[in-house]
This record gives structure tokens, C-alpha cells and sequence, in this order.
């Protein structure tokens, strides 16, 4: 288990770069960060700082290819077998006004990213970056993010209800029991 003080955010900071500050995640390689200390990053992060650090296209491309990329690693394999779905991601707010669309198929503990939004979801999450980067880091759930009308979710619900238990969750050292 990875522990993550404001020392050790400054430090991945200073491995990251094209980062900012220890909380901005604005990187264009994430390859030498570990999830929890890039989970602590974004914990530590505020609104502001986490949408700046998705602001330049470079770095927002690489941050959410690197995120899309380490779903497959952080599938489990036991709760995600017999499970078949096709889950599209849009990530709002690029710079050119856009979205990035990923389609993440999950079949029998598996789980497949790309860019290329082919079949047909069962569920459909629209999301900013900054909760988008709280959401995957384990430092908002779902659910809050949802009430709180940050998450938009079309299909289905019960089901979107239960995909974030299908994978392992990077936690900051601050979410984490006994920290």
C-alpha cells in the first residue's frame, strides 16, 4: 500500500512532466506514476486545478489515453466474469469545445478500451474532467457525483450502479482507513 502526504505529491509531481503543482495532474507522461499516487494527486486537487491540468489538449489526451489504457490492469476479473457490456465514456469540456469518447467493452472478466465508439452501450457516462479524474481515482464516487449532477448516466442504471465494483479502485493514502 502506497502512501501518499504532501511530500509524496510533490515528489510525483517532480517526476511528472509538464506538471504545475503537486495537485495538477497536467502531465503528458504518467507511465512513471502509480495510481495511488496519481489517486493522491487528485484527492489533493481542487476543481480548478484538476480542469486546468485538463485545459492543454497534449496533456488531457495523454492523461485520459493513460487512464483509459490501466482499465484493463485494474479489472477484476472475479466480479467482472459473466458480465458482457458495452460501456461508452465521454469526457465533456475539451478545449475545441469537443468530447473524447471511449468504449470500454467488458466480456467475462475482460475488459477492452478504444477510442472507437462501435457497439451499441448498455451504458452511457457523461462526465467534466475534473470529476471525471475524481471519479476514476477513487476520490468521489459515483453516486455523489451523480446527485450532484456532475455524472450523467443513459441505459442502464442498476447496472451502471455496479461497474465501478468491477474494477480495483486506486485509493489516495487520505481516503484510505487509518490515514
Amino acid at each position: 500500500m502506497t502512501e501518499t502526504t504532501d511530500d509524496a505529491a510533490t515528489e510525483a509531481s517532480d517526476e511528472v512532466p509538464g506538471a504545475e503543482s503537486p495537485a495538477a495532474p497536467a502531465a503528458t507522461d504518467l507511465t512513471n506514476i502509480d495510481a495511488d499516487q496519481l489517486a493522491g494527486l487528485a484527492a489533493g486537487a481542487t476543481d480548478e486545478q484538476l480542469a486546468e491540468g485538463m485545459s492543454d489538449p497534449a496533456a488531457r489526451q495523454a492523461i485520459l489515453d493513460e487512464i483509459f489504457r490501466r482499465m484493463s490492469e485494474h479489472i477484476d476479473a472475479d466480479k467482472a466474469k459473466g458480465i458482457s457490456a458495452v460501456l461508452h465514456w465521454k469526457i465533456t469540456d475539451r478545449p475545441d469545445g469537443g468530447v473524447d469518447h471511449y468504449e470500454v467493452v467488458l466480456n467475462d472478466g475482460t475488459c477492452i478500451v478504444s477510442e472507437e465508439a462501435t457497439g451499441e452501450p448498455r451504458v452511457t457516462f457523461t462526465v467534466g474532467p475534473a470529476a471525471f479524474l475524481r471519479l476514476v481515482s477513487g476520490a468521489q464516487p459515483g453516486p455523489v457525483l451523480f446527485m450532484a449532477g456532475k455524472l450523467r448516466i443513459e441505459g442502464d442504471l442498476m447496472f451502471a450502479s455496479q461497474v465501478a465494483t468491477m474494477f480495483q479502485i486506486p485509493q489516495s493514502a487520505a481516503s484510505q482507513p487509518g490515514a
